[in-house]
């Protein structure tokens, strides 16, 4: 994977450690990350995504003029190298002092490839590619002056792609329909929660479904071969997680606790039925 600012990390918040200050005056730094809530991806080849440009708006400020370019670089991700912890860094670019709660993201066009099929499907976005996508930004986003601060946005494949026709059915996969769906986290104030699933024996089990909850569910990640999970730009909080697969009894845990900049580990032993 092309790396542009940075190395793949994890979502680490720059900002972590540093003290805060009011006398130093002109422009902090922005780094904007993209990465993945990805839905099963068993039967999906490619998950891929255009985008042609990002801007980002100052709080407060309601005239579409105001918007400052992130990036006008055309860049096509595939969604699904960019789960469980790995994101893709955009340079980091300076910009005013202030508080930023709104990006518009230019998508020109998305597509899937599923596995043992021969047909592409890709999906026009229209209004993604002349008015651009608006993600609010909650809580806003403060830059200051000589620090860093990072941006997620976290594509949810389990609701930005709706399939059309069924996979079982004979009439088989008839295209895809686009809708995006895109979270934006401010990593000042977000933590990551992570860990593995395994059997009863400690068998790492691939493929499991792993889900937070606060009231609904925020997100939902599948374990990679080794049995392992991230969620990154958790905002700070208590939620409940959940892990299963099918043929395995549901485990879930409540009142975890996420912090600011920090880690939590939520491992998970899965029973079979």
């Amino acid at each position: 994977m092309k790396k542009f600012f940075l190395a793949v990390v994890a979502a680490a918040f720059i900002m972590s450690g540093c003290t805060k200050t009011t006398d130093y005056q002109g422009t902090g730094k922005l780094i904007v990350k993209l990465t993945d809530d990805p839905f099963n991806i068993s039967f999906v080849e490619s998950a891929t995504v255009t985008i042609t440009k990002i801007e980002l708006r100052k709080a407060g400020l309601l005239d579409s003029n105001k918007f400052i370019v992130v990036s006008e670089d055309k860049l096509t991700l595939d969604l699904l190298t960019l789960r469980n912890g790995i994101t893709e860094d955009l340079p980091a670019i300076d910009l005013p002092q202030g508080s930023y709660d709104l990006v518009r993201l230019y998508v020109e066009e998305a597509g899937l490839k599923i596995k043992d099929q021969p047909e592409n499907y890709n999906v026009k976005i229209p209004s993604g590619k002349q008015t651009g996508i608006k993600i609010f930004i909650s809580p806003a986003l403060h830059i200051e002056g000589g620090l860093t601060s990072e941006l997620l946005l976290d594509f949810d494949l389990s609701r930005s792609f709706v399939m059309r026709g069924n996979l079982s059915h004979s009439a088989g996969v008839k295209g895809f329909i686009f809708k995006p769906c895109i979270r934006a986290t401010n990593n000042s104030t977000a933590g990551r929660i992570e860990g593995l699933v395994t059997d009863t024996l400690k068998v790492k089990i691939n493929e499991a479904k792993v889900w937070v909850e606060k009231d609904t569910v925020m997100a939902t990640a599948y374990t990679d071969t080794l049995g392992h999970y991230a969620f990154i730009g958790v905002p700070a909080g208590t939620y409940s997680v959940f892990a299963t697969k099918a043929d395995y009894d549901t485990v879930s845990f409540s009142g975890v606790k996420v912090s600011e900049a920090n880690r939590t580990i939520l491992n998970f032993d899965l029973t079979k039925k």
